[in-house]
């Protein structure tokens, strides 16, 4: 797992499977070596998706880091009209979302590489178990660029252990002007709600597209 995050793993392929079973949703995932907890659903990815408020139910929503497709595919089922867009640096991951989706039928769900989403697509909101161990530099530089494409009253929700700093990325979402509060704790995991900041629209150069919210 300590190179999930590379864009072409280095692993031999060893495919699986792993449930994720919710009060609302129960789908056999298909997994490999080489991405983000292929054993099972990892911990802090069921405390999120067992405590975040229902997705909008039309726009478009991001799974920042979507390894296989969990986050993404529980986006999907909760908000049917929205269109799901499923980003990671993985493309082994991005292959196996893309089957996990077909699988469940889910074809409003669009894994791509974090590189290929369109400049103009905002985010009414985000859902994230965010890749921790990319290093301090590289987890602030990936948040800011995605936070900054929240649409108007958007938020985002991340699920971090409280022993790999979820309280330091807290304050340090607040020192951004990134409005963050905590909104759920369990089994050492924080969830923080991350707000869009105030603003007249214009996010890091990106403008509101003509009829979006």
């Amino acid at each position: 797992m300590a190179h999930y995050f590379e864009e072409r793993p280095q692993a031999a392929s060893r495919p699986g499977t792993v449930s994720l079973v919710l009060p609302d949703l129960h789908l056999r995932l298909e997994t490999d070596r080489g991405v983000f907890s292929p054993e099972r659903v990892d911990p802090g990815t069921r405390v999120l998706l067992e405590t975040v408020p229902a997705p909008p139910a039309e726009g478009d929503l991001l799974d920042l880091g979507c390894g296989y497709g969990p986050i993404a595919l529980t986006m999907a089922t909760r908000a049917p009209g929205a269109t799901v867009w499923a980003v990671d640096v993985n493309r082994r991951s991005l292959e196996l979302c893309a089957r996990n989706a077909a699988s469940a039928g889910l074809d409003k769900v669009r894994p791509v590489h974090v590189d290929e989403v369109p400049d103009g697509v905002r985010f009414r909101a985000i859902w994230s178990n965010p890749a921790i161990r990319i290093g301090k530099a590289a987890l602030h530089e990936m948040l800011s660029r995605w936070l900054g494409r929240l649409a108007p009253g958007g938020s985002a929700y991340l699920v971090v252990q409280k022993h790999l700093g979820s309280d330091s990325l807290q304050r340090w979402l607040g020192d951004q002007g990134h409005p963050t509060s905590r909104v759920a704790s369990r089994a050492a995991y924080r969830v923080l709600r991350v707000d869009a900041p105030p603003g007249d629209g214009i996010h890091d150069g990106i403008p509101e597209r003509d009829g979006e919210r």
